[in-house]
């Protein structure tokens, strides 16, 4: 049996019920194979592989709080610090019922690598809790991140551990958080990016995860003489990252026909009008089903099925495993060409697996939505210097780390014999930077 895959059983048994930590882990092992057979013997010597997919420190804790009626709540809290190799710990924190400490070492573990191509110097962390945002009073959200912030300031510093927003966590959830965090420290540094842009944050942030799909699928094209202009773009999701991929496909001349929620989706052929959208989604915080109110000739259809639509590209913006093998042989067989993923691991392996043996150019999300954690890193930046950049500072900044890491993907595939292999590429420009720093830095 090959190294990675004692690795990856020893994984499985010691992480049971786990299934999407699992699967990353198995994604990742198994296109590194590769490099790992290259240096088996080093690897193996100083238990590579095993520290690598175990996470450095784990913090579970309680999240007591108050409702609105002066009844106590109590939800689960989590910080995942899984590697720091690189730099002080990054990423988001998720506030949503699905919140489990598997599904967030899944999400660190990727977002190590993530984090690995954007070429700054950050490890790898996700954290979060099941609570559920939506249906709350300001009120009561409030009084839920004061309390969740008592805990984790604790084991946060900027120099230490910088988390950001993610499901569930906005702009007025980072804001809540923040305030508690300098209310007990005393300090007014960047240990938390996505904050308000009067108090620390950076322009671009809230675009930057969508923006950063749509430069590093149009640098793929390019790379691959295809343009973006004139292309019918399915999109599912209708979060920020959703949004801002929809205005920057519209901007280079593509029409989006496509976004979805939870409950269902809606198709637009004449393409999706997004002032309507933000209205929705960024204001009125309601459903994707009330578009169709306000553009009559569109449809909406409950439940899956977005990726029945015809297009040309794909990009799955929603959450993890929306993406699975019959949705990407509908794809296939109505013709797409193309699928670039802006959430943390849409698609299944197996749905991966038939894109590619099906040709279909396929780009994975810890490269493609890697310009969220890209434009974190940049506030970082600008907190220590004290400096706020323009948008188009920002936004220039963004542009090149994603065309950097279309460049360091596509080489790694190629110096591996596996040109166009995007998944594969991805991987291992991340690891070898990991490894690397982890080798020189001996056994910690």
């Amino acid at each position: 049996m090959s190294y990675a895959s004692e690795v990856y059983d020893r994984v499985v048994a010691k992480n049971p019920s786990e299934p999407e930590f699992h699967q990353a882990v198995k994604e990742v092992l198994n296109t590194l194979s590769v490099v790992i057979d290259a240096h088996e013997e080093e690897y193996r010597e100083m238990a590579l592989l095993e520290r690598l997919t175990e996470p450095e420190r784990i913090i579970a804790f309680r999240v007591p709080w108050v409702d609105d009626h002066g009844k106590v709540q109590v939800n689960k809290g989590y910080r995942v610090q899984f590697n720091s190799a690189i730099g002080p710990y990054k990423g988001g924190l998720r506030f949503h019922p699905s919140v489990n400490q598997g599904i967030l070492k899944f999400l660190g573990f990727e977002q190590i690598f993530k984090n690995s191509l954007t070429g700054l110097p950050i490890g790898g962390g996700k954290g979060g809790s099941d609570f559920d945002p939506k249906g709350k009073s300001d009120n009561e959200v409030m009084h839920f991140c004061q309390s969740f912030m008592t805990e984790l300031c604790k084991y946060i510093g900027a120099d230490q551990d910088v988390p950001a927003g993610d499901i569930g966590v906005g702009g007025r959830e980072i804001g809540y958080l923040y305030g508690q965090y300098k209310r007990i420290k005393g300090l007014y540094e960047g240990v938390l990016t996505g904050k308000g842009l009067t108090w620390g944050g950076s322009l671009i942030r809230t675009q930057a995860t969508g923006y950063g799909l749509v430069y590093i699928l149009d640098e793929m094209l390019k790379q691959n003489n295809n343009t973006l202009a004139g292309k019918n773009v399915c999109i599912s999701g209708s979060g920020n990252v959703a949004i801002y991929a929809c205005e920057k496909c519209q901007q280079l001349g593509a029409k989006v026909i496509s976004l979805s929620d939870s409950n269902g989706y809606v198709y637009d052929a004449k393409g999706i009008q997004l002032d309507i959208v933000k209205d929705i989604k960024e204001v009125r915080r309601g459903r994707i089903k009330e578009y169709v109110k306000a553009v009559p000739t569109a449809e909406y259809t409950e439940g899956r099925g977005v990726w029945n639509i015809k297009c040309d590209i794909a990009l799955p913006c929603a959450t993890q495993n929306e993406l699975q093998l019959e949705d990407a042989k509908a794809l296939v067989a109505n013709g797409c060409k193309v699928v670039a993923e802006g959430a943390n691991m849409p698609t299944t392996i197996e749905a991966t697996d038939y894109l590619q043996k099906n040709n279909v150019m396929f780009m994975p999300g810890k490269a493609a939505n890697a310009g969220g954690v890209a434009t974190s890193a940049l506030e970082m930046a600008q907190n220590s210097q004290r400096l706020s950049w323009t948008a188009q500072e920002v936004d220039a900044k963004l542009k090149q780390i994603m065309i950097d890491i279309y460049a360091k993907t596509a080489d790694a595939a190629k110096r591996y014999n596996m040109e166009n292999n995007y998944v594969a590429g991805a991987n291992i420009a991340g690891f070898e930077k990991v490894v690397d720093a982890m080798k020189a830095q001996g056994i910690v």
